[in-house]
């Protein structure tokens, strides 16, 4: 599959609810550019674990510190203090075929 990247700005970036269903917690970026547009969540499961899920406590935690990490990284980046503040930040993105791979701020 080839990549393709194209530039374009954060249309909206909250923490919080969202991911599958919007039963997870985390960041939601929506990031849309000339005739694109993309979405990315990062977070974890928000929900009373069961017996036979795949993840642990340990994994969730280490989700959410890997999401609340990287806002840290992204407002830095972007000079911002809050994540209502990056509407509008310019970002670099890498996608391969229909998904996303990756994202930066510029």
């Amino acid at each position: 599959m080839s990549e393709n990247i194209w530039l374009g700005r954060i249309t909206k970036a909250e923490f919080g609810f969202g991911g599958y269903q919007e039963a997870m917690f985390g960041l939601s970026v929506t990031l849309e550019g000339k005739g694109s547009g993309v979405g990315d969540f990062k977070g974890a499961w928000a929900i009373e674990r069961s017996e036979r899920a795949k993840w642990t406590e340990e994994d969730r935690q280490q989700q959410i510190f890997e999401a609340v990490w990287m806002v840290k990284e992204i407002l830095e980046k972007a000079k911002k203090q809050h994540v209502s503040q990056l509407k509008g930040i310019p970002v670099e993105v890498t996608c391969e075929g229909n998904m996303l791979k990756s994202w930066r701020v510029l």
